[in-house]
């Protein structure tokens, strides 16, 4: 089954999405947002819903963030072998982790922006993981059942303000720098989040392409690690890393401009489109 959140005639709202377009969920449930439905731990009642006829186009709608508010999106840093290797760093003991702020994200089909405080602006694509019990220090061997789905993330980066200091988080979480969606997959459609292909395309052009069981931290891994520090609870997004192929580490530099369109295309889950703008 496929979730979304988006706005129709400026109402907040979230829906399966079918074939046919967009069932609305929250016309039907007493649940008004995504997050607050997986909170309830009964998709059954979505399921119900799967032969109700579309209320409206895919296209038609504006597309919010798969959670637009969730409580935490916790990042991971140099989580596949090729991109440490083209950053020149070695790998860690423990996974690297960094926040980013739920206001800097925008979903599907809507403007990426490129801030006016640099032209280095970058591309990541990168496998999403949406929490959907409220879970702490969850084992590894259960980690998966926590998750309500997956679905794409780009987490766009402003690679000088990035390199100001030690912390990543000045570069990472710009204004309408984290597409994410375009659409949750359920759990149930991908038992195994390690058999995924990666694609990142700027212009049509292929820059990253990985399959997901490169990640030096499995998705388990990473679940049951940051489970420990702090409880996760449904909606919650876990960000795994980003393939080798950035723009900043090729020969010559890549960096994304006005009107560059960057689509991340997940394998069972579907491809997250999103055109470059220049902030005013």
């Amino acid at each position: 089954m496929k979730l979304c959140s988006f706005q129709i005639e400026n109402r907040p709202s979230y829906g399966i999405v079918t074939d046919e377009g967009i069932v609305d969920l929250g016309k039907r449930l007493p649940e008004k947002t995504l997050r607050d439905f997986l909170a309830s731990d009964d998709l059954s009642r979505a399921a119900a819903l799967l032969d109700v006829a579309a209320d409206y186009n895919f296209t038609a709608v504006q597309h919010d963030p798969v959670i637009p508010n969730p409580d935490k999106i916790i990042c991971v840093g140099l989580n596949y072998h090729a991109h440490i290797g083209e950053t020149g760093r070695e790998e860690t003991q423990y996974p690297v982790l960094f926040a980013r702020y739920s206001g800097s994200q925008i979903g599907h089909d809507q403007p990426l922006i490129k801030p006016l405080e640099s032209d280095k602006f970058d591309y990541e694509g990168e496998l999403a993981v949406i929490i959907g019990k409220h879970c702490r220090r969850v084992s590894e061997a259960d980690a998966l059942s926590v998750v309500a789905g997956y679905a794409c993330y780009n987490d766009a980066s402003v690679r000088d303000w990035q390199k100001h200091t030690h912390q990543f988080m000045p570069g990472k979480t710009f204004h309408a720098t984290g597409p994410f969606g375009p659409w949750m997959v359920t759990a149930d459609e991908i038992p195994d989040p390690t058999k995924l292909r990666l694609q990142t395309r700027l212009n049509g052009e292929v820059m990253q392409d990985t399959t997901t069981d490169l990640m030096v931290a499995s998705i388990p891994r990473l679940i049951s690690y940051c489970s420990t520090m702090l409880p996760l609870l449904p909606g919650d997004v876990i960000v795994s890393g980003t393939p080798g192929g950035v723009g900043a580490r090729r020969n010559p530099p890549v960096f994304m401009k006005n009107g560059d369109l960057c689509e991340i295309e997940i394998s069972e889950i579907g491809v997250l489109r999103n055109r470059v703008k220049s902030e005013a």
